[in-house]
């Protein structure tokens, strides 16, 4: 299984973005659990759902800030004032 892209994140509105966000953080959760009781078989599911919560994560912050993706990209800090 593939990682989710952002692309798929940066499609949702802003009420799917937070459903989303519980949703996923809900499922680590319980592989927290399962891991817990000895009951997970496949370990790398961790790794998925802490990808797509930095992901849904990156997209509400770059919401809040008002960014548009294509600026992402460049990290560029000339905010200096002379």
């Amino acid at each position: 299984m593939a990682l989710p892209k952002i692309e798929d994140a940066r499609r949702l509105n802003d009420e799917e973005l937070a459903a989303e966000i519980v949703v996923a953080k809900r499922q680590l959760f319980e592989l927290r659990l399962k891991q817990a009781t000895q009951q997970l078989e496949k370990t790398h599911e961790f790794k998925h759902i802490k990808h797509r919560i930095a992901q849904l994560l990156t997209v509400e912050r770059e919401r809040q800030l008002d960014i548009a993706p294509s600026e992402t990209g460049d990290r560029s800090t000339s905010t200096e004032e002379e």
